[in-house]
């Protein structure tokens, strides 16, 4: 910032901060207060007289002639003053309580301020150092003869080394009021001072002398401290200022009234004088005013902490407001286009907050020109902030530019804006939704208003909001559009019976239209009756208070009362559309049902409901449809209501109709799979007879078939398909609807609680559907044999022996898979989920492939597989991570929640399989490599609390030892496990340093004498004994090269599938491991007025940096003298350090984080 005076030009940056030159000291001048040539200097928008120079002290005015002043060498403390009056204690427990009168304080020391100006002076300077949080006291010696920059420099030696906290930034209860305290003071200071003491050049020019060099200084508590003081004191003062103007004014037009008319002289001399008095303090508050912008604002606006910028851009937006004539030109707004550039979030907050109380003053809107021209476009850019909170405010204020300045903003600005409607953030939507909604009022007012009287305005309301829907890019997200616009035109998406006409016209809207106003309508019925907004809008627990659930209530009888009647003729006019008729199906289930039980005219609605309802199923095969009418019918047949047996003997009669159909043509179907030369059964028999079974099967999901009994004709078709493959859309059907039976038949079970003949029929047709499930796995039919695993992980979880475990009488049912459907299910897994992945991001198949690898993984952690054929997931971690990493990782975690030293081996297990079948094949380096990368993944699953995971590591680390040392078979080579140890070292940095010791005991009796000169036996054995993470690295790139793998070779191609002879071998190499035991710099800132500047330059000069520091950011400080030396003698050492690392302690990459911190 350069020393001219604030222009009306924006081209300037502020790249950097200049770093100011110190004064030399030199010999102390007498203290005294402004001269009055520079108190009576003119001041204006564009010129800002030269402030007060830093080195002028706290020196009091030269006393007059006939009086004398004794200056007193004792301490002055707190508690204590020279006279009874307020202390600077006293001034600091009331700013801190809270509680007191500031009236009463501030009225206190006044009187003792005017019995003593220089001891009044010294308490409030003491209480403004103890607001710091400094221990130091000013002394009388030090007030008389010493000058501000020796002062702060002795004050800074008292602040505690190491201390962090000052009162405006302490947390608790007890300084939550301090700064809101600390502002109260100054404001009933200032106005309490506004008609005498404020003019005195004495006691506010002291004041802000002594403020505007601890706003210089490096200590963090002084400088942030200081510049709200000075601030708010600057705020105060332009109030005054603006009330001493408009004093003036008045002034000024009596004078030229009483002078036009020839009054008496002594009148007009008695308003001359008036006037005179007034401009005079006009100058003097406008060189305090103009002295505290280029002394602190224009240095702080740009400071290092983000607390002191806000300060400043928070009062610059008060001066900007409230006193327009001295500040609201070019040259004080271009601050507030530059810190909408800023880092903080705060900052940026204020600044817009700022804008915004400018931009609602129409007055202003004319010398905002040039600001809206120069920053709009950087305005625009912040609806995307990373902070939603300054997104919120930065598109309200673009809404008011909108809409107060003449101009506003173009179609293509406004364009960048709406898509916001559609965010995550509930609150930034909603201020998007608002800017939307007064869009379309404006138009509606511009182009509709002629319309209004025929259709009325919130016709052409929805018209222009379908409009938008259709052509924005984010279709299928209505619900969020809706709940963007809720607050604020929620009454207007209330309005039922404009939709609902518009929809009943013949010729209204066209097709697209009518289903994007079909849509928008049930989100608002959803929205509406629900009471909450979308998901991934919503932050915590769901919770209506008395006041929402009243109006939720409310709007569901209205809702139902609407749509009772009407519902029916929607459902006949688009029962046709796919689209239409799935949107609509979802309204009834926000009706307020009882009401159709509450006349018999209404009944009448209900019946012809469930006959649409039931018409829309005969229509339709579209599974999109049938779900819809499926999740409808459980809610009409509910037994809670008195109306359950009409509805249900309806849907009774359809199910009837659609199982008489399937029946009809089961024996032609089953005939032509057994003779399929004789058979009488067509295509268009088999067609039908599908259609109607998956109909039945879309219900069946919804609500118990049990009495259609339809397991065994399902259970034919599976089997069946044997002989001669049936259509894919039958055949999943069949499974369907026989998984569906077990399912139902297992929660009759729960409930009944059947006889033991019963028990034994259900777990024979469990048995059956294992097998028929079985045989579909190996089918090349993709829809069927992805049906049939997602079915099978359903049934073997819901009868697995743990899901019986709480109820003895049920364990008869408990049905393990057969080792034979564990296999298949592993070849499944293998084969479908674990290929392919590549292409298939975001698609409905990659989708797919995690939601069966999800239903698989829930065996391991429910118990209803063991957990030990989780090893042919956790192979894939490193591999797929990208598709599959949160799952396995979850897998993991669950499993050591319920086994954690199980789990470990089982971790232990998966790389010893990698490795083995590696060994088994040829060795490779790359193969070699992805085991390792694998290991470290596996290792980072384990988390930071490593004494949970005590047991679990060392248990790994013996198993992988009695793994690598194992005796060798016949035929094999001497140690052929060897390289494993490598692997094992991955794991090592988890491990204890009490723990390392016993492991390494372990590896001295578990390995042979002459091996333990091996290369990978010494990297594993280093590893243990804590070496440094530079160390470690460089032993694995020297173990690469002696490793005892092979040159890199061409892999033979890998198994696909499992069978049971090799999971039965898996089993055997768990055998061994049951029997494993387990024991239990920081840089000068750019500004100070302190010494502590000289103190540190030749440090700076003589030692390099060790971080990169760029001047703009602002001041990084101590909080003592002490602090400084402290730093730099550890700059020194630094390096030392490093070259010396320890061969004990093996920090973490966390750790090494933390103690560079501390050590800074």
């Amino acid at each position: 910032m350069n020393g001219t005076s604030p222009g009306s030009d924006f081209d300037f940056q502020p790249n950097s901060i200049k770093q100011r030159n110190q004064p030399v000291p030199g010999p102390q001048q007498p203290k005294g207060t402004m001269r009055k040539a520079a108190a009576k200097q003119t001041s204006s928008p564009g010129c800002i007289p030269i402030p007060t120079p830093r080195g002028h002290s706290l020196q009091p005015q030269q006393t007059p002639p006939g009086t004398s002043r004794q200056a007193s060498t004792r301490p002055v403390r707190r508690g204590e003053a020279g006279n009874q009056g307020m202390s600077a204690g006293d001034m600091f427990d009331a700013v801190c309580s809270g509680k007191s009168a500031m009236v009463t304080v501030v009225d206190e020391w006044l009187d003792s301020y005017k019995q003593s100006r220089e001891a009044g002076l010294l308490e409030l300077i003491n209480f403004i150092v103890q607001c710091c949080g400094c221990k130091g006291v000013v002394t009388r010696d030090m007030f008389d003869n010493m000058q501000n920059a020796e002062i702060i420099s002795s004050l800074t030696k008292e602040f505690r080394e190491g201390s962090e906290n000052y009162p405006l930034c302490t947390p608790g209860p007890q300084w939550k009021r301090f700064k809101a305290g600390l502002c109260e003071f100054v404001r009933v200071l200032v106005r309490s001072c506004q008609n005498s003491l404020l003019y005195d050049q004495y006691l506010f020019s002291s004041l802000m002398d002594l403020l505007t060099g601890m706003s210089d200084s490096q200590v963090r508590a002084f400088r942030h401290t200081s510049t709200l003081l000075a601030m708010k004191l600057m705020t105060e003062v332009m109030e005054v200022a603006v009330n001493v103007s408009t004093q003036l004014q008045i002034s000024q037009r009596r004078y030229d009234l009483e002078n036009a008319q020839d009054r008496a002289p002594a009148r007009l001399e008695v308003l001359q004088a008036t006037i005179s008095e007034l401009q005079e303090n006009r100058e003097v508050l406008s060189s305090l005013m103009h002295s505290t912008f280029r002394g602190v604002f224009v240095h702080r606006y740009r400071d290092h902490m983000p607390e002191v910028r806000a300060v400043c851009i928070e009062e610059l937006g008060k001066w900007l407001s409230e006193d327009p004539e001295d500040f609201l030109n070019d040259g004080h707004l271009k601050y507030l286009g530059w810190t909408l550039n800023d880092k903080q979030s705060p900052v940026r907050l204020q600044c817009v907050l700022a804008l915004q109380m400018l931009y609602q003053e129409k007055d202003f809107i004319g010398r905002l020109e040039l600001f809206t021209s120069r920053f709009k476009e950087i305005m625009l850019c912040m609806v995307r902030d990373k902070d939603p909170d300054v997104a919120v405010e930065i598109v309200h204020l673009l809404l008011l530019i909108h809409q107060k300045t003449e101009g506003g903003l173009q179609d293509s600005e406004c364009d960048r804006i709406y898509p916001l409607v559609f965010a995550s953030h509930r609150g930034l939507a909603s201020a998007a939704g608002n800017f939307l909604y007064n869009n379309i009022e404006k138009v509606i007012a511009s182009d509709y208003q002629e319309s209004w009287t025929t259709v009325g305005p919130n016709v052409a309301f929805f018209n222009i909001l379908v409009s938008f829907y259709i052509q924005n890019e984010f279709q299928q997200h209505g619900v969020y559009l809706v709940d963007s616009l809720w607050d604020v035109a929620g009454s207007v998406l209330r309005d039922w019976e404009t939709m609902t006409t518009l929809l009943l016209q013949d010729d209204g809207l066209n097709d697209e239209e009518e289903g994007a106003l079909i849509e928008l309508m049930m989100c608002a019925i959803k929205r509406a009756a629900e009471g909450f907004p979308p998901v991934g809008r919503t932050q915590g627990k769901k919770i209506l208070n008395m006041k929402d659930k009243k109006i939720q209530a409310q709007d569901r009888r209205r809702i139902t009362t609407h749509f009772i009647n009407l519902m029916p003729q929607l459902l006949a006019k688009y029962s046709v559309d796919e689209e239409k008729v799935c949107l609509l199906l979802e309204a009834p289930l926000h009706f307020d049902l009882e009401m159709y039980s509450s006349s018999k005219p209404l009944e009448k609605h209900l019946d012809l409901l469930v006959s649409q309802v039931c018409g829309i199923v005969k229509k339709h095969s579209e599974a999109r449809v049938l779900e819809a009418c499926a999740r409808l019918v459980p809610a009409l047949c509910s037994d809670c209501y008195t109306f359950s047996t009409r509805t249900h003997r309806a849907f009774s009669q359809l199910l009837d109709g659609l199982t008489e159909c399937f029946n009809t043509y089961l024996d032609d179907v089953l005939q032509v799979g057994a003779y399929a030369s004789e058979g009488t059964a067509d295509e268009e028999d088999m067609y039908k007879a599908s259609l109607a079974l998956k109909r039945v099967a879309t219900f069946n999901r919804a609500m118990d078939l049990k009495r259609w009994k339809l397991f065994n004709p399902c259970l034919d078709v599976l089997q069946s398909n044997v002989v001669r493959d049936l259509d894919n859309e039958f055949m999943v059907s069949s499974l369907k609807c026989a998984a569906f039976h077990l399912l139902w038949a297992k929660v009759n079970v729960v409930r009944s609680m059947p006889n033991e003949v019963e028990l034994l029929q259900l777990k024979r047709e469990v048995r059956l559907f294992y097998s028929v499930g079985q045989t579909c796995l190996s089918l090349d039919q993709a829809e069927i044999r992805d049906q049939a695993f997602v079915l099978l992980c359903d049934m073997v979880l819901l009868y697995s022996p743990g899901s019986v475990r709480s109820q003895p009488a049920l364990q008869t049912l408990a049905q393990p898979p057969p080792d034979s459907l564990r296999s298949e299910m592993a070849s499944f897994v293998m084969d479908y989920i674990f290929t392919g992945c590549e292409d298939d991001h975001f698609t409905a198949i990659f989708q797919r492939k995690r939601n069966q690898l999800v239903g698989y993984c829930k065996l391991f952690i429910y118990g209803a597989l063991d957990l030990s054929t989780a090893t042919d997931v956790f192979k894939h971690y490193s591999k797929y991570h990208k598709e599959f990493g949160d799952i396995i990782k979850e897998t993991l975690s669950k499993s050591r929640l319920i086994n954690p030293v199980q789990s470990a081996k089982f971790v232990c297990l998966t790389l010893q399989q990698l490795f083995s079948e590696m060994i088994s094949e040829k060795p490779d380096e790359q193969e070699f490599g992805e085991i390792r990368d694998l290991a470290k993944r596996l290792a980072m699953s384990f988390g930071t609390h490593l004494h949970r995971v005590r047991k679990s590591l060392v248990a790994l680390h013996m198993d992988g030892m009695r793994f690598a040392f194992r005796d060798p078979k016949e035929g094999e080579l001497q140690h052929p496990n060897l390289a494993f140890l490598e692997i094992l070292s991955d794991f090592t940095f988890k491990v204890l340093l009490q723990d390392r010791a016993q492991l390494s005991a372990f590896l001295k009796a578990q390995c042979p004498s002459a091996a333990l000169s091996w290369p990978s036996v010494r990297m594993y054995q280093r590893s243990l004994e804590g070496s440094s993470s530079k160390r470690r690295q460089e032993g694995g790139g020297g173990e690469k090269e002696s490793s005892i793998l092979s040159p890199p070779i061409t892999p033979a191609p890998k198994r696909r599938k499992t069978t049971a002879q090799d999971s039965a071998s898996s089993a055997c190499r768990l055998s061994w491991m049951d029997s494993s035991s387990i024991d239990g710099s920081l840089l000068s800132p750019a500004f100070t007025s302190t010494v502590l500047l000289k103190q540190t330059k030749p440090q700076a000069s003589t030692h390099p940096r060790d971080t990169d520091f760029n001047e703009s950011s602002g001041l990084l400080e101590p909080k003592s003298e002490d602090e400084f030396d402290e730093r730099s003698l550890m700059r020194k050492v630094r390096p030392r350090t490093r070259e010396q690392p320890s061969s004990r302690i093996r920090h973490t990459p966390g750790q090494l984080e933390l103690n560079s911190s501390l050590g800074l």
